[in-house]
């Protein structure tokens, strides 16, 4: 273990994996009903300490409970976590009825032969209301020759319970990202977890050993506070068995393959990782926005770029799904016109705390020395046009995670050209697999069906969107989760692995999530939705118990929004 570990740390630590090592034998035997019980005592859990949760998550991030940016605190909280749960628990309801997951409808082939697994709108849980307007598939490998499309997953037979212990070092960005990777990890994979917090969020300590006290008494989990020794001390552990890890991938490397880039480079060439144990993994991304040129109408631009500003401001863009290059065409004549709007809405959002250790210093590198006078932790949202690789390479090659978005542009003399031509350039260019959106004009979707299916196929990332920014994919829950399959230890990009994915599917390649130019009623993660945080406080009540007669206050606030 490592040395600089104090004897508390490292004699906790060792109680801890204890504990564990008793809950590991537990979950190799434990029934699906019970189970199930524990994730619906979890989800039961959660409304006792919603409020509790949304208001630390404030707190430290500076937004006042009355701000419409208090429903981030609580769409990616508790109401994404309560989500997950109620899918889970469907997930093992549905195994023990039928004997495998009940997917919303029978699998399709489209245009370019690729078989496509439908994700929402799942059966019941008031989806097709909730996502009115949107679709999302999996699609599964090209060469893949399965008939059968679901992994492993638990059942009477076969409880998954494989006896091991995985370390989860959480992320300090979003609330439910620790979480639910750790339930993933316990639930998919079989696997007990000792989850270490991010300094960032340890605020979510006592809310968390709360409302995961099933999990805690049951000797499934255990939750520990700490800096870079004690997550350290977990990865070197020989008693740890895996690894999820959430983070930067230089946060990645170092844990991998070395403090030093010569260490790095020696030990890539030699094949030689210091960590041999399985390792999966959600890292950063250069998160690319495809605008394909063409017409459109003055209120589909402006549309789009509310979803644009929308994916920038988010979290005070502290999301490795925050939009952070704009990719358009040199001869679009609605670029100027779109850009500006984009700037317009930037301009009129007020500025947020930048919360996240390093984000000045971020902030200066990417916007190439622009440094901000005072001491002020709210920095301006920024959006830098007509970047080249030439000029800001690491705008490209380097996620910022700051308040920054750049554009670039393509010459292209027709869309479906501009389209392959952006397609190439994004898959070499930038940075990460994880996730990119296309913005397509309606004339474009409907006439050249076979080139935008071709394109999303070559496109090398986990989740592809069109119309729509790709946060929704993360929210939804029902997809796979992480970056392209093409990641490997040596080249991770945006992660190894996934999470999510509550229909257990197995062989696939990626997600794509469709929608319209313009969404209606006005998604809830637009700053200028006025009643934001009221509509996640309905959704998460329509979640801890569904009912139809839950839905009038819920689409009352979301219509008034």
């Amino acid at each position: 273990m490592n040395a600089t570990v104090s004897s508390e740390i490292q004699a906790d630590l060792n109680s801890a994996i204890l504990k564990l090592k008793q809950g590991a034998l537990r979950l190799q035997s434990m029934p699906l009903k019970q189970r199930r019980h524990l994730i619906d005592s979890c989800a039961a859990n959660i409304p006792a300490f919603a409020q509790q949760w949304v208001e630390v998550g404030c707190a430290a991030k500076q937004i006042s409970l009355a701000q419409s940016a208090a429903s981030e605190e609580i769409l990616t909280g508790p109401g994404t976590l309560i989500r997950y749960l109620r899918l889970l628990s469907r997930l093992l309801r549905d195994i023990q009825k039928e004997g495998k997951p009940r997917l919303p409808s029978q699998p399709s082939c489209n245009q370019i032969g690729r078989t496509c697994i439908p994700v929402i709108p799942v059966r019941s849980l008031f989806d097709q209301l909730i996502f009115r307007g949107l679709s999302a598939e999996v699609w599964l490998n090209v060469d893949n020759d399965d008939q059968d499309i679901f992994a492993d997953f638990p059942s009477e037979q076969n409880t998954l319970g494989n006896g091991k212990i995985a370390g989860v070092l959480g992320a300090g960005n979003v609330s439910a990202i620790p979480a639910t990777d750790m339930l993933y990890k316990i639930f998919h994979d079989g696997e007990v977890v000792l989850l270490k917090l991010n300094p960032v969020n340890n605020y979510l300590y006592s809310t968390f050993t709360s409302v995961f006290a099933p999990l805690i008494e049951n000797q499934l989990l255990h939750i520990l506070q700490g800096g870079t020794d004690v997550g350290k001390a977990i990865v070197s552990h020989p008693d740890i068995d895996s690894l999820h890890i959430t983070g930067s991938h230089h946060s990645h490397d170092a844990i991998i393959w070395g403090a030093t880039e010569t260490e790095r480079s020696k030990r890539i060439s030699n094949d030689n990782p210091l960590v041999k144990k399985p390792i999966t993994s959600e890292l950063g991304n250069v998160t690319p926005w495809i605008v394909v040129p063409g017409k459109y109408s003055s209120r589909q631009l402006q549309s789009q770029a509310e979803h644009i500003a929308a994916s920038i401001v988010n979290n005070a863009s502290f999301n490795c799904v925050a939009t952070k290059m704009i990719v358009t065409s040199r001869d679009w004549p609605q670029r100027s016109d779109f850009l500006a709007r984009i700037e317009t809405l930037l301009k009129n959002i007020p500025r947020r705390h930048a919360y996240y250790p390093g984000a000045r210093e971020r902030f200066e590198l990417a916007t190439g020395g622009n440094t901000i006078p005072g001491t002020s932790s709210k920095l301006p949202w920024t959006l830098i046009r007509d970047t080249t690789l030439e000029t800001a390479a690491h705008l490209f090659q380097e996620e910022s995670f700051v308040c920054v978005c750049a554009e670039t542009t393509l010459p292209a003399s027709n869309p479906i050209e501009f389209l392959n031509s952006a397609v190439e350039f994004v898959n070499n260019e930038l940075f990460g697999t994880l996730c990119a959106t296309l913005t397509v004009p309606k004339l474009f979707e409907n006439q050249e069906t076979l080139a935008l299916e071709e394109a999303i196929a070559q496109l090398q990332y986990g989740s592809v969107c069109v119309n729509q920014w790709a946060g929704v994919v993360y929210g939804l829950m029902t997809p796979p989760w992480g970056g392209h399959s093409s990641s490997n230890l040596k080249s991770p990009q945006s992660g190894i692995g996934h999470v999510h994915n509550t229909f257990g599917l197995k062989n696939f390649e990626k997600t794509v999530l469709r929608g319209p130019l313009c969404s209606y009623p006005k998604p809830v993660w637009f700053y200028s939705h006025k009643t934001a945080n009221q509509v996640g406080w309905s959704l998460l009540r329509l979640y801890e118990k569904p009912s139809i007669t839950r839905l009038p206050l819920l689409f009352f606030h979301a219509l008034r929004g």
